[in-house]
C-alpha cells in the first residue's frame, strides 16, 4: 500500500487540489473569452511558435498551481515538474524524491487558441515514476476528473458528481477511436484507415481524449510518434493515465508495457495505446501490432 508523505491526508489533499483546479478554470475561461477578440489575442500569445504555442493562460495557471501547492504544503518532501518551467528554465530537473507533481497547465493550447473548448489542465502526483493520484480539468465542459488512486469520478463546479461509463467489449472494427486534431501524422492516418474503426472522433488535448474514453464517448486512443520527431511528454500523459487506469481502462506502449516516467527529456515516444478495458487491452495492442507489421507502417 502506498503511503503519502508524512502529514498528508489524501481526502484533504484532494479537497485542496479541487479548489486550486477551479481557480485555474477561472483563469482559463477568462483568457478563452479574451481570445475571441483579435486585439486581445495578440497580447495573450507569448511566442510565435505555431507548433508549440504558449499563452498568458499557460503561464498564469502554472504560477497559480505551483504557488498554491507550495503555500499550502510547506516543507513536504515532493517536487513539481511543470511543462512551462522546463521550457523556460536553464536548469535540468533532477529530483531526488519519490513524490513528484507533474503539471501541464494547459494541454491543448492550439485548441484553446482556436476556441474549440478541447483543452485541459493536467495535474498528477507520481510515486516512484508512476502516476498515483490525478486531476484532469476540462473547464469548457465544467468537468474535473479526479482519481484517489483507487477509483475515478467526475465533479462539476457545483459539487455534483458522476461515475465513469466505460463502454462494453468491442472488436477493433466496432470501436470509436478518438484521435488528434492538430498534429498531422500521415503514418497514423494510414494505420487508422487500415484498421477501419467503427467511428473516428477528432479532438485536441490528450486529457480531453482520455476523458472521452472514461466518459464512455469513445473506446480507444492511439498516439504514434515518428522516429526523430517530437514526442508527447510526461505531463501530457501522467494525469490522464491516472484517471483511466483507476476507472478500469489501460494505457501502455504497443507491447502492453506500462508507461515509464522520468526518462531523458521526459519523452513518451513510440506507439501508445489507451483503451477502456484493462482485461482486453493486451489483445487490442497485439491486433494493432500485427496490422502494423503486415503493412510496414512503422519500424517495430
Amino acid at each position: 500500500m502506498i503511503e503519502l508523505p508524512s502529514g498528508i491526508n489524501i481526502n484533504n489533499l484532494i479537497d485542496d487540489i479541487r479548489i486550486f483546479s477551479w481557480q485555474a478554470a477561472d483563469i482559463l475561461l477568462y483568457y478563452s473569452k479574451l481570445l475571441e477578440n483579435p486585439d486581445d489575442k495578440i497580447n495573450i500569445l507569448k511566442n510565435n511558435n505555431e507548433n508549440d504555442p504558449v499563452t498568458l493562460a499557460d503561464l498564469k495557471v502554472n504560477e497559480l498551481i505551483i504557488k498554491r501547492i507550495n503555500e499550502k504544503y510547506i516543507n513536504i518532501n515532493w517536487d513539481i515538474l511543470s511543462e512551462e518551467n522546463v521550457k523556460i528554465s536553464s536548469k535540468i530537473f533532477d529530483s531526488k524524491t519519490d513524490w513528484i507533481w507533474v503539471l501541464d497547465p494547459l494541454d491543448g493550447t492550439k485548441d484553446f487558441i482556436q476556441g474549440t473548448g478541447n483543452y485541459a489542465m493536467h495535474l498528477a502526483l507520481n510515486f516512484k515514476q508512476k502516476p498515483y493520484i490525478g486531476f484532469v480539468l476540462i473547464p469548457d465542459k465544467n468537468q474535473l476528473w479526479i482519481t484517489d488512486g483507487k477509483k475515478t469520478w467526475c465533479e462539476k463546479r457545483d459539487g455534483s458528481k458522476y461515475e465513469p461509463i466505460l463502454l462494453k467489449n468491442r472488436n477493433l472494427h466496432e470501436m470509436t477511436l478518438v484521435t488528434s486534431k492538430n498534429h498531422g501524422n500521415e503514418t497514423l492516418k494510414k494505420l487508422i484507415q487500415k484498421i477501419n474503426f467503427g467511428k473516428v472522433e477528432i479532438m485536441g488535448s490528450i486529457g480531453c481524449k482520455i476523458a472521452s474514453i472514461v466518459r464512455g464517448d469513445s473506446d480507444i486512443y492511439i498516439c504514434l510518434s515518428l522516429p526523430g520527431k517530437s514526442s508527447p511528454k510526461d505531463w501530457d500523459f501522467a494525469a490522464p493515465e491516472s484517471i483511466l487506469k483507476a476507472a478500469g481502462g489501460a494505457i501502455t506502449n504497443l507491447d502492453n508495457q506500462e508507461l515509464s516516467y522520468g526518462k531523458s527529456y521526459f519523452e513518451q515516444g513510440g506507439i501508445i495505446v489507451a483503451t477502456n478495458n484493462k482485461r482486453t487491452h493486451g489483445k487490442v495492442c497485439l491486433e494493432i501490432k500485427k496490422i502494423i507489421q503486415m503493412n510496414g507502417f512503422y519500424p517495430l
